[in-house]
């Protein structure tokens, strides 16, 4: 039931063509860090942060990048993060499937150095796979006139992909910034940046999402 040790492989830099047509613009959008916790990137290995080969390595620059962007352009940034030593019930069929989680301690709990939160942003309790469950993200992106969302962090095929999802049946536009993400492995990325394409919403690549942002 623990996370697997995830093994090197490199992030996609050739996407599918999208069946949605949405356009990514930044008075419409904001950005979502998702998972980034320690707990979450330990199966990346102790070196995952430095690994050249590391997706973890790979994806936490770009997502870095991302956030400096949206800081300047305006674009509401939001974080998900999980609280520790949670309540077998609350906790609910996920103890099935992961096990009890993560402890109520810094050294899991914390979200990772490179990409700590700035004062404006603003960091909701993740309770289920979907960053929209049991939480005021949607009343809060509407509140600021924002319609899209940036999908970014950990893992792509959880969490990341049901976010996505969850986002389109809400009447919100995802992107799925598929070198800003990291997986279990490639082809759980693969199959999360395909299944965003075919049904929801519009995989990007950091270089094209920065220049859309930089250009607000």
């Amino acid at each position: 039931m623990a996370l697997p040790k995830i093994p090197d492989y490199a992030l996609p830099t050739q996407l599918p063509a999208p069946r949605a047509p949405f356009r990514l613009d930044p008075s419409r959008a904001a950005l979502l860090v998702h998972d980034m916790q320690s707990y979450f990137c330990r199966p990346y290995g102790e070196d995952g942060l430095t690994r050249p080969e590391s997706p973890l390595a790979q994806a936490v620059p770009n997502i870095a990048r991302l956030l400096e962007a949206a800081r300047v352009a305006g674009v509401p940034v939001f974080y998900t993060a999980q609280k520790g030593n949670q309540f077998r019930p609350d906790r609910g069929l996920q103890a099935d499937i992961w096990g009890p989680g993560m402890q109520a301690i810094p050294e899991h709990e914390e979200i990772i150095g490179p990409l700590a939160p700035a004062p404006d942003d603003i960091t909701l309790v993740k309770h289920r796979y979907s960053a929209f469950q049991r939480s005021n993200l949607e009343t809060l992106m509407r509140a600021r006139g924002r319609d899209q969302l940036i999908v970014t962090g950990i893992y792509a095929h959880i969490g990341c992909l049901c976010t996505a999802t969850e986002a389109f049946q809400r009447d919100v536009e995802p992107f799925f910034v598929a070198d800003a993400l990291a997986d279990f492995g490639p082809d759980q990325h693969a199959m999360a940046v395909n299944w965003v394409a075919a049904t929801c919403g519009v995989p990007l690549l950091t270089s094209d999402t920065l220049t859309t942002l930089s250009g607000a």
